[in-house]
């Protein structure tokens, strides 16, 4: 059929064309902002889940939905080793900038760019010039101790968002990958603006192992955040996924090449749209069938092997990539640390080190107190084919 024509979108943090089985999500965070913009107390959100949930995606729609809610809204993607003091820098900047063209906020607002002036200079990060009309603030978010500036810093945006009437929802993805300390100071920040009940909410996301981070960085952490998970679909949304868009076209599929997309994607839902991109490619006319599913079977793990599984696979040591593979041996998982040791060979202590590493890089997490289980769905067989030669030293 018409390439032109296929709905679906395959992309990283790509809206897919029927946003299905996350009304609850959705529903929840609408509720905390319309809560927040009237006034009341609302938790911030963490959503937690594995790589090609569509936990960008949800975030990228709970920001939309804090722009119709008249919020002010800023998304922050947080890479490796980034400090999160030069991530929130020009978002705020330009949240601040919009708070003071509002007349009975512009004082509020002129006090929130001083205090972001000083906290930007004691952390030594690079910004544009401030307009010359702003005044210094001595002492505002300017002692050099993250967790106290960032406070000064949330609490001097908030004070501003109140007097305009202006809400403002931080939007931060990757949350895994900031610093310990850098977590910290946001919770800290966050825990203040609860308690003065100001009109800031931060939505996040990330890997699994974020609420268990959270909670060792602050205790409190898990009162103060909602933590919904982000799965697989259901059966009947991730048929819907592929369904819906499908026959918006005008276009039917049969319920056994629905049935087939659906086992061979596990119900996750970026893969249902490299699946159902694939399929529709492969489809001479409708309805798509079975056959043209498994056609497109071939392409669609071709290409997730080119980008989704291999841009990870690149980022990785080759003893970590024997790691991974040796897990990939043992199975989908979760597996215990001393199996994968064993397969590799080694003893747990050797292995340890690159555990953590594979951790940090968000490849791996671990679910209970010793599993270790892949981030990445279907990377176990991934491993498999990219490197097929590899033998355990066990079994040598």
């Amino acid at each position: 059929m018409d390439p032109v024509q296929n709905p679906f979108a395959p992309g990283a943090g790509s809206r897919p064309p029927a946003l299905t089985g996350r009304d609850e999500i959705i529903n929840s965070a609408r509720v905390a902002l319309k809560r927040v913009a009237a006034g009341r107390h609302a938790k911030s959100m963490l959503l937690l889940g594995l790589r090609g949930v569509g936990k960008t995606v949800l975030l990228v729609r709970i920001g939309e939905i804090a722009e119709e809610e008249g919020f002010l809204s800023v998304l922050i993607e947080a890479p490796e080793e980034r400090r999160l003091a030069g991530l929130v820098v020009p978002k705020l900047r330009s949240i601040l900038y919009k708070l003071s063209a509002v007349e009975k906020a512009r004082t509020l607002a002129n006090r929130g760019l001083a205090a972001l002036r000083n906290f930007a200079s004691a952390f030594k990060v690079s910004y544009a010039e401030f307009e010359v009309g702003v005044e210094p603030h001595p002492g505002l978010a300017a002692s050099g101790d993250l967790e106290t500036d960032l406070t000064d810093l949330f609490l001097a945006v908030a004070e501003a968002a109140k007097a305009a009437g202006r809400p403002v929802a931080i939007l931060i993805d990757e949350v895994q990958y900031l610093e310990v300390e850098d977590l910290s100071a946001l919770i800290v920040a966050l825990h203040r603006i609860g308690q003065r009940n100001l009109p800031l909410i931060l939505f996040g996301a990330g890997l699994p192992q974020l609420a268990a981070v959270s909670g060792e960085a602050k205790s409190y952490a898990e009162r103060l955040f909602e933590f919904p998970e982000v799965g697989p679909l259901d059966d009947i949304a991730a048929s819907k996924a592929i369904e819906d868009p499908v026959e918006e076209m005008g276009v039917e599929i049969e319920p056994d090449a629905l049935e087939l997309i659906v086992r061979k994607t596990e119900k996750y839902p970026y893969f249902l749209q490299e699946w159902g991109a694939r399929t529709w490619n492969a489809a001479d006319d409708s309805p798509i069938s079975a056959r043209d599913v498994e056609k497109a079977s071939d392409a669609a793990i071709g290409a997730l092997d080119a980008s989704f599984f291999r841009v990870r696979f690149d980022r990785l040591t080759p003893r970590e990539q024997e790691y991974l593979r040796a897990m990939a041996a043992l199975g989908p998982g979760p597996h215990r640390s001393g199996d994968i040791a064993t397969e590799l060979g080694i003893a747990v202590t050797t292995a340890g080190p690159l555990r953590t590493g594979l951790i940090r890089k968000g490849m791996i997490w671990s679910p209970a107190h010793g599993d270790t289980a892949f981030t990445v769905p279907l990377f176990d067989q991934y491993m498999l084919r990219a490197m097929p030669d590899w033998e355990s030293p066990a079994s040598t």
